[in-house]
């Protein structure tokens, strides 16, 4: 989309209902998420492109006085009024870091994946809803290690996660897992390492899901922090498209690698991010192969949405 020059008077929100005006002021000014970013970086302002998005939902809002800078220049950069953005942003109330129910999977994939992802959850049992699970957790760190074959299909996912327990007494972590296309998840196997052991576990065959509990040795105490390791191995999928994460909560930082076959390197690796499934990507950047054949993306302050790499092969 073009961006339009010239002065404008952008609509008008409410009063307090700062991501009405921010988004009405964006979509006015023509200007994608990117391009806004771009302005706002030659202005000395680094702000993500998934934070502007979370901001013009209304998931977030810019935290006050640390993010006066950042409004500003975007007051400057939309065509404002000076302060129009700031005084829309209400004071927080004492319960506004209470944390919020987390995402279901079929709201983030709209595919056949996500509501497979909350029946097999709902199939575990314990709670009235899937998005009940892990609630009690805030991730912290996430690190995925996604090892390729030379027929350019994913053999293992290894994964190390940190989280703190929000409350006293959780004692485990549900996982679940979405194979490649043509996967056959009866064969889809689950190990531990350090941290936890496998609980009860659900599939259907003839999907592409896996749920599963790790379960640990302990109840947690209120802000304990837990580290946690496991692999997925499945290589029963086709060609693979890539790796992505479902974030159904914030998570502090996530790093993703994908190692390669060197007789089967990519021939392009894309860091994405998407808010849901079926929506284009907020965040996109071209990534290196090095020479250990591995591809690295990073993401800080993530989800709800899907984070990872879209890989495409000679």
């Amino acid at each position: 989309m073009s961006e339009r020059t010239g002065t404008h008077s952008a609509p008008e929100a409410a009063p307090g209902e700062f991501h009405e005006a921010l988004r009405l002021a964006i979509t006015h000014r023509g200007l994608s998420l990117a391009r806004l970013r771009a302005h706002l970086a030659q202005r000395g302002v680094r702000v993500g492109q998934s934070t502007l998005s979370y901001w013009q939902r209304g998931i977030r809002q810019p935290e006050m006085p640390r993010g006066l800078a950042t409004v500003r220049a975007l007051e400057s950069v939309l065509e404002l009024p000076p302060g129009s953005l700031v005084t829309l942003i209400g004071p927080r109330s004492p319960g506004a870091r209470e944390h919020r129910m987390p995402t279901s999977f079929a709201d983030l994939r709209r595919g056949a994946s996500g509501p497979a992802a909350d029946r097999l959850l709902t199939e575990l049992g314990g709670y009235t809803s899937a998005s009940r699970y892990n609630a009690d957790f805030e991730p912290l760190s996430v690190h995925d290690v996604v090892t390729f074959d030379a027929a350019h299909r994913q053999r293992s996912i290894r994964t190390r996660l940190v989280a703190r327990a929000r409350r006293h007494g959780p004692d485990r972590y549900v996982i679940v897992y979405n194979g490649d296309p043509g996967c056959r998840i009866e064969e889809v196997t689950l190990a531990t390492a350090e941290g936890c052991r496998i609980g009860r576990m659900r599939r259907h065959a003839g999907e592409d899901t896996l749920a599963a509990e790790l379960l640990f040795d302990r109840r947690l105490a209120e802000g304990a922090i837990h580290v946690f390791c496991f692999e997925v191995r499945d290589d029963s999928g086709g060609t693979s498209p890539g790796y992505f994460r479902v974030f159904r909560d914030r998570c502090a930082s996530y790093l993703l690698q994908l190692r390669f076959s060197r007789r089967a390197l990519p021939a392009r690796c894309t860091r994405q991010f998407r808010t849901r499934e079926d929506l284009l990507p907020t965040d996109t950047d071209d990534l290196p192969c090095d020479i250990g054949a591995v591809s690295s993306a990073y993401f800080t302050d993530i989800g709800p949405g899907l984070a990872g790499i879209a890989v495409e092969w000679h």
